[in-house]
């Protein structure tokens, strides 16, 4: 959700940039207003769908009005007519909104497991639609019989904020045949939540954390985490944040605090199992509403989860007894972070009962930040801060077919400068967050057959705007600019072999936006921004541009492989 700065409620906005579509003149020109623009659009791939016969089921179809505290709950039965298996199963997400309304965010719970998790745009006042699609093949094991099914999406409607958000979402479920076999999926999924009749994230401030019991089958295997993880309020742009002394000195410009570095944890029984590093994600009001329209920025309408391999822990977790796990937001923050997963566990099916132990754990608590402030000769200040992070996890499992040990190695650097100018008013961030997990596999006695597994990320964002406040709280003007981008990669080697590549993503979004408010009135607004995403993996690879300018797209291509 966007908001000024010179609220103490509110994120940072960044220096201004020329938005396209502007020019200069040599006499005075009326400003820009563009309210109204097209459908949100984004370069995504959209899910790929077999050519099988299949059904459709409304699974919801309901208006969110003032709605936080109740969100829609319901049931999810699978079709009588396509029993299964089935080949995927994919949930639709479609909306529709008009008049005035807040970015708001969004989830969906199937038998308490997070299914989907969704921010919305912001509309204009002729109104937009939009359309979300997701692959949830891998909540197999939850979607074969009747589940809660809850869907939260917190809003507020009064004389201001007039949208009401008109959603439908459908699950269709695609049967198997000779060419498309049935979808990939554990053999258990566990929900990491905290309810299967109500909004299941964790809310987490500073200090708190969350914790699941569950109990895992005796043959357990392997588990995965699959982890969500977003900040709300001042960790929204938890990227531009100052350091808390800086903010204790600076109480009057309404600066967020916390720091910069972001890292969430996963412990299993209180032991630390795994880390992950948040993406930027920015929402469609985030910096300068106009910058969004109509693309939104990366992990806006479909958010990603990050993957935490437990697998090193299964031989503990199999011993039939409860056993805890807990997730830990990021250390040093200002504002709720909304958290909750989903554990993924396959079993040993020639085995009752599998046992093991952890054999190596250097996960420290998340390092301390050093953060350093200099003045600079234009009266601006410069906050630098610089993290890198190294640790593994190793344990193995007695099965049936012998004994698997997996081994977590994971490499984190981090760095990030942020200028601030005109008392908080003019910002520039230039972040850098990148790193890799190497994950072993060893089946067998001794070196036995062994796999490995690279897994890179990098998350580099560039911002720059400015906000200028007017009379009132509803006058205001708000500019800027921002260059974002995931890369991913996954590569594997068997027995020494070469890596082989596995997939690979480039999504990178590149936005610019103006957005003047006078008493509530827009007196100028525009924008500009432009989305290329490029996704390689076994059955292909996907390219696809998109640029927009005042509302519109200017240019839309797919671009293939490159």
């Amino acid at each position: 959700m966007w908001r000024p700065l010179a609220l103490a409620a509110a994120a940072a906005v960044f220096v201004a940039g020329t938005f396209a579509g502007s020019a200069v003149a040599a006499a005075p020109v009326a400003p820009t207003v563009e309210i109204n623009y097209q459908n949100p659009v984004t370069a995504l791939p959209p899910i790929a769908r077999p050519d099988t016969p299949s059904c459709t089921v409304t699974a919801m179809q309901h208006d969110f009005a003032n709605s936080y505290g109740q969100p829609y709950t319901g049931t999810l039965t699978p079709p009588a007519a396509c029993p299964g298996p089935w080949s995927k199963v994919v949930l639709d997400w479609s909306g529709s909104i008009a008049g005035r309304q807040y970015d708001r965010l969004a989830g969906v719970w199937i038998g308490g497991s997070e299914v989907f998790r969704t921010s919305t745009p912001e509309p204009d006042p002729a109104g937009i639609s939009w359309h979300v699609d997701q692959d949830i093949s891998a909540f197999t094991p939850l979607l074969r019989t009747p589940q809660p099914l809850v869907v939260d999406l917190g809003n507020v409607v009064d004389s201001t904020y007039t949208g009401t958000y008109h959603m439908t979402m459908t699950v269709t479920y695609y049967q198997t045949d000779k060419h498309n076999p049935e979808a990939a999926h554990s053999d258990v999924v566990v929900p990491i939540s905290q309810s299967t009749s109500a909004a299941g994230w964790f809310g987490l401030t500073k200090g708190q954390t969350a914790t699941t019991t569950v109990t895992l089958p005796r043959n357990t295997e392997s588990a995965d985490l699959q982890l969500y993880a977003r900040g709300g309020g001042c960790e929204e742009f938890w990227y531009s944040n100052v350091p808390d002394s800086y903010a204790a000195t600076h109480s009057s410009e309404g600066l967020c605090a916390g720091g910069t570095y972001r890292e969430v944890q996963v412990l299993v029984d209180g032991r630390p199992a795994g880390t992950a590093q948040p993406f930027p994600v920015i929402y469609t009001g985030g910096i300068s509403p106009l910058m969004w329209r109509p693309i939104p920025s990366i992990d806006s309408f479909r958010t990603q989860p990050y993957d935490l391999d437990l697998t090193p822990f299964a031989g503990v977790l199999a011993d039939g007894k409860p056993h805890t796990v807990t997730l830990v937001p990021p250390s040093d923050i200002s504002d709720t972070w909304l958290m909750d997963g989903s554990l993924f566990v396959n079993v040993d099916a020639g085995s009752a009962q599998t046992s093991g132990a952890v054999t190596q754990d250097t996960i420290t608590p998340s390092p301390a930040v050093d953060y350093t402030v200099a003045a600079q000769s234009d009266g601006s200040d410069l906050i630098t801060a610089a993290v890198n992070r190294d640790w593994t996890v190793s344990g193995y499992v007695d099965t049936s077919h012998g004994r698997i040990t997996t081994s977590v190695v994971r490499h984190s650097a981090y760095s990030n400068s942020d200028r601030l100018a005109g008392a908080g008013t003019v910002q520039t961030v230039k972040q850098r967050d990148s790193g890799w997990t190497q994950t072993t596999t060893t089946d067998g006695p001794g070196l036995g057959h062994r796999q490995v597994r690279d897994d890179t990320w990098s998350y580099p964002i560039d911002m720059s705007g400015t906000y200028v406040p007017g009379a009132n709280s509803d006058s205001y003007t708000a500019d800027g600019q921002v260059s974002v981008a995931r890369h991913l990669t996954s590569t594997e080697a068997d027995h020494g072999d070469a890596w082989k590549p596995v997939s690979s993503v480039d999504d990178s979004v590149q936005a610019k936006g103006s957005l003047q408010r006078v008493n509530g009135t827009v007196v100028a607004a525009d924008g500009s921004d432009s989305e290329l995403y490029l996704g390689r993996g076994r059955d292909g690879c996907y390219g696809h541009y998109i640029a927009a300018d005042h509302g519109y797209v200017t240019r839309d291509v797919l671009t293939g492989c490159r």
